[in-house]
C-alpha cells in the first residue's frame, strides 16, 4: 500500500518549514550588499578646507648619497631621446627654500618613470610625506603625468592623516637642473581640499 507524504515527514521538518515561513525573505540584492551610506559627522569629519603648500623637491641622482636611484630600464632606454623605459625610485627631501640646508618639511617617496617615447613625459606615483608641525605623519598621494618642462600640473588623488579624503593638484616648476650631474630642484605649489 502506498504511504502518504505525512508518514515520511518528521516533526523536525514540520518545525523547520514553519520557522522558514516566518523568516522574512532576503532578496539577492540585499544579500550582495557590502556597503552603506554614512554621515561625514560619524567619522568626525568637519567642514572641508582648501590648503596651499609651497616647498622644494630635491632630486639628487649623483654623488655618494643619491635620493633618486634607477631600479629598471628597457634595453633601448640609453639610446632613447626621452629615456623611455627608465624607472627611478625616490626618497627626495622637501624643503622650505631651494637650498638643501633649509628647513626640511618632509619627503617625496615613490617612483617616476619615463612613459613617453617621443618627449619628456614622466609617470609620477608618489607620496608627499610630511614631518613638520600638525602635518607630521600625514601624506598626500600624487598620480599623474609630469611633462618635465615649464609649469606642469599633477593630480592629488588622496591622502592620509589630516589629508583623509584629499583631492587637488600640484603645480611643479623646475627651479634648477644640473645637466652634468642630473640633479634637479623642483618648486611645488600644492592646492588641496581636505577635512
Amino acid at each position: 500500500m502506498a504511504k502518504t507524504i505525512h508518514e515520511f515527514t518528521s516533526p523536525y521538518l514540520i518545525l523547520l518549514s514553519i520557522l522558514l515561513s516566518m523568516t522574512p525573505t532576503i532578496t539577492a540584492k540585499e544579500s550582495e550588499s557590502f556597503g552603506s551610506i554614512l554621515s561625514p559627522a560619524k567619522l568626525g569629519l568637519k567642514r572641508e578646507k582648501l590648503s596651499h603648500f609651497h616647498f622644494y623637491f630635491h632630486d639628487i641622482v649623483s654623488g655618494r648619497n643619491p635620493t633618486a636611484v634607477p631600479v629598471a630600464q628597457a634595453s633601448m632606454t640609453n639610446t632613447s631621446s626621452s629615456f623611455f623605459g627608465s624607472v627611478m625610485m625616490v626618497d627626495d627631501p622637501l624643503t622650505v627654500k631651494p637650498e638643501l640646508s633649509s628647513k626640511r618639511v618632509g619627503s617625496a617617496q615613490g617612483i617616476y618613470a619615463s612613459a613617453s617615447q617621443n618627449d619628456i613625459g614622466l609617470l609620477m606615483v608618489m607620496n608627499f610625506v610630511f614631518t613638520e608641525g600638525k602635518y607630521n605623519g600625514s601624506n598626500l598621494s600624487v598620480l599623474g603625468r609630469n611633462a618635465g618642462l615649464g609649469m606642469r600640473e599633477m593630480p592629488i588623488v588622496g591622502g592620509s592623516g589630516v589629508f583623509r579624503f584629499a583631492r587637488g593638484y600640484a603645480q611643479a616648476r623646475t627651479h634648477t637642473l644640473d645637466f652634468e650631474t642630473g640633479d634637479a630642484i623642483v618648486e611645488y605649489n600644492v592646492y588641496v581640499f581636505h577635512y
